[in-house]
């Protein structure tokens, strides 16, 4: 045994990891996945016969979730794919701030100002129209792969 003390350096975040493999056979529309690095809602899928090499392929279409773009992948259907976790959370609107990002009230009661206004025109739009109007809303944000977005609205009613 020596007496040396030995340092490993990480350089990975500690947690869960942003992705989980899942069989590219068993992907359906409107599921997620993983395309070209981008987590994406799939809007399309259709599977090619087995070919001489004995390997269906599974065709997906999908929406990147963050920018709107159109993505493609084709993969064998017994391959795995990195599928996104994806969930969706829900908080109440306080202010707009003059820089575009938002304050939103967490379930903890705390504050949440680390999200910009979405940059989907519509939503954005109605965001800003109802908080003008001073209603109350709750906004939906859906965090995937460290990054994170307002994607939809909920009007509550009028502000008490």
């Amino acid at each position: 045994m020596s007496d040396e003390e030995h340092h490993f350096e990480s350089k990975a975040d500690a947690g869960a990891s942003k992705t989980y493999p899942q069989q590219a056979g068993t992907i359906r529309k409107n599921g997620y996945i993983n395309i070209k690095n981008r987590p994406c809602k799939v809007v399309e899928v259709s599977t090619s016969k087995t070919g001489k090499h004995g390997h269906a392929k599974c065709h997906f279409v999908g929406i990147d979730i963050f920018t709107g773009k159109k993505l493609e992948d084709i993969v064998p259907s017994s391959h795995n794919c990195d599928v996104p976790h994806v969930t969706r959370t829900d908080y109440q609107l306080i202010d707009i701030s003059e820089d575009g990002f938002v304050s939103l009230l967490t379930e903890s009661g705390g504050t949440k100002d680390d999200l910009k206004l979405p940059t989907d025109d519509a939503l954005l739009t109605q965001i800003k129209e109802g908080f003008a109007e001073g209603k109350d809303l709750v906004v939906s944000v859906m965090p995937a792969m460290g990054e994170e977005q307002i994607n939809a609205l909920k009007d509550i009613g009028p502000k008490n």
